[in-house]
């Protein structure tokens, strides 16, 4: 039953997408033609029989396919999934991106402990051929300058100013690190952030160890001045009923927090 419904179910979703996607100086038409390219292989990707066990179940609160709309990616591309700990969006992005595209997911230490044992679970038997896996520190992610045609920051751009008391995520420098991804970039690649609205004017240094938030105005920033374009705004995931006063992980508000959803370009 489920491959029968969810074509119906994604053309819903994607059609919402484009209703309500901001794209700032671009016509309605213009933002729903990604969308529209891309909907029959986002369909066939989250429609697969041999998806791995569990991830379906994921898709309605992460709102995939209108993230992976966003993300305009095609086949034969190189993405890099960030910090994509145990693997959902990199199985998508490399069933996305077929046989002749490359999809690197990168873990630093720390995500690939909380990861466990899914990656491995996940590529193994040369299972998805077309990933590579990459690790070390950010400021030192290794990837081919002007070779990524896109990067997907799922939930994951807030850990680079975490300073947790606990010593369990190593000092990393978010400048630094976001250099080393622009480097890598191709000229018009899309760089997409998904991540949990910390409440205005905080500082990412309290909010993110408190509650894995992060001011949307900080990442804007942080990105422009990265040397990238501030593309779109796309609003489905926001939630107005979330007040940022809840670390994301809490029963009440878990997988449906107040979130943002920005896209940037390198020029």
């Amino acid at each position: 039953m489920y491959p029968r419904i969810i074509p119906t179910y994604l053309s819903i979703l994607l059609f919402v997408t484009c209703a309500n996607f901001a794209g700032i100086g671009a016509s309605a038409a213009a933002t729903q033609t990604p969308a529209a390219k891309t909907t029959a292989p986002i369909q066939s990707a989250l429609a697969a029989p041999d998806r791995f066990a569990g991830d379906a179940d994921e898709d309605a609160w992460r709102k995939s396919p209108q993230i992976l709309a966003l993300l305009e990616v095609r086949p034969g591309m190189r993405v890099l999934d960030y910090f994509a700990g145990g693997g959902y969006y990199t199985e998508l992005l490399s069933r996305l991106v077929g046989p002749q595209g490359r999809v690197y997911a990168y873990n630093n230490e720390p995500y690939a402990k909380y990861a466990g044992d899914k990656p491995k679970q996940r590529y193994a038997n040369g299972r998805l051929p077309n990933v590579v896996e990459v690790g070390g520190p950010p400021e030192q992610l290794s990837i081919d300058p002007a070779s990524l045609d896109a990067v997907l920051f799922a939930h994951s751009y807030h850990d680079l100013h975490w300073r947790a008391k606990d010593g369990s995520w190593p000092l990393t420098d978010p400048a630094k690190s976001l250099a080393q991804v622009v480097k890598a970039l191709k000229s018009g690649a899309v760089v997409l952030v998904v991540d949990h609205v910390a409440a205005k004017g905080a500082d990412p240094a309290v909010s993110v160890d408190a509650m894995h938030r992060i001011d949307p105005a900080v990442v804007k920033k942080e990105f422009t001045n990265a040397g990238l374009v501030f593309d779109s705004e796309a609003k489905f995931l926001q939630n107005p009923a979330d007040d940022h006063s809840k670390v994301v992980f809490d029963p009440s508000i878990r997988h449906k927090t107040d979130q943002f959803v920005y896209r940037f370009r390198k020029p």
